[in-house]
């Protein structure tokens, strides 16, 4: 590889990085939150009011509400009682507590979780598409006969071996 196409490399790093700063820390901090996603940590309760087809079944009415482990507790007079709310068979009429991420951070998980069906999809194609781009280029930051790039390639194979010893633990 010539001075110009290692030049060329750490310009694209250089620009690419500044440009994706803010989504990069935007993906960071929603990382972190979704890691404790399974627990109320910085949730807060939101009461929940909306209208589904009338008669919906007990079992119905988990996938209605998109809540897989949806537990109902009793049914009785048309109304389905579930952990934290109730359904009324007849109106269709459901109220419940959710726990919710506050807004801006509920949005950037929402982002980080988005799938082909989110409208914004493609930003997540493009970040890791970015993110796989810092790795290759990082390689063109140093001239590979220097001490560096090869300490560099130490930390590389030693970041490698970590990273499969955590894929089979």
């Amino acid at each position: 590889m010539g001075r110009k196409t290692e030049q060329t490399m750490r310009t694209y790093h250089r620009y690419l990085g500044f440009f994706l700063a803010g989504i990069m820390a935007m993906y960071a901090i929603s990382g972190i939150v979704l890691i404790f996603r399974n627990t109320d940590y910085l949730k807060k309760d939101v009461q929940v009011e909306k209208k589904l087809e009338p008669q919906l079944t007990a079992a119905n009415l988990g996938k209605a509400l998109r809540k897989k482990n949806l537990k109902v507790e009793k049914e009785e007079e048309g109304l389905i009682y579930f952990e934290t709310g109730t359904y009324n068979t007849t109106t269709g009429e459901v109220q419940y507590l959710e726990k919710r991420l506050p807004l801006l951070l509920d949005k950037m998980a929402k982002i980080h979780k988005a799938n082909s069906d989110h409208p914004l999809f493609f930003l997540n194609i493009f970040f890791g598409v970015s993110l796989l781009f810092f790795v290759l280029s990082a390689f063109w930051m140093f001239r590979p006969n220097t001490p560096i790039f090869k300490k560099g390639l130490y930390f590389t194979l030693g970041g490698i071996v970590l990273t499969l010893i955590l894929l089979f633990v």
